[in-house]
């Protein structure tokens, strides 16, 4: 029965692989276009979603002894899996860097563009 299990989770291992494989693969096809891997943050946030509220949901612990284990190798595989989002005031850092003057001359524009 152990070695099943191995042979499971080695086959989960090398699928992981694949979709990391797949996942980089996008990146580098989408490098320096901002829409692009935004939506590619979409998908996979969108994914993860999936998975977490259907079938991970429906396969949790029944009883307590099931809850343990999971929580023990939580514990010890580096904890609840979790999409950061950025932060608004990360993503307007990079705003900052540029001179001020660009800054105020560019929201001038476009508020006039605005009517």
């Amino acid at each position: 029965m152990n070695n099943n299990k191995n042979v499971e989770s080695g086959e989960l291992s090398c699928k992981e692989q694949a979709i990391a494989t797949v996942v980089y693969d996008a990146v580098q096809a989408c490098e320096s276009d901002t829409v692009a891997l935004l939506a590619l943050l979409r998908q996979l946030e969108q994914l993860h979603r999936e998975i977490r509220d259907g079938v991970f949901q429906e396969s949790l612990p029944v009883n307590r002894r099931q809850l343990y284990s999971l929580l023990k190798d939580i514990e010890s595989e580096g904890g609840w899996p979790y999409i950061e989002r950025m932060r608004l005031q990360r993503f307007l850092a990079n705003l900052s860097q540029e001179a001020p003057e660009e800054n105020s001359h560019e929201v001038l524009e476009s508020d006039r563009s605005g009517g």
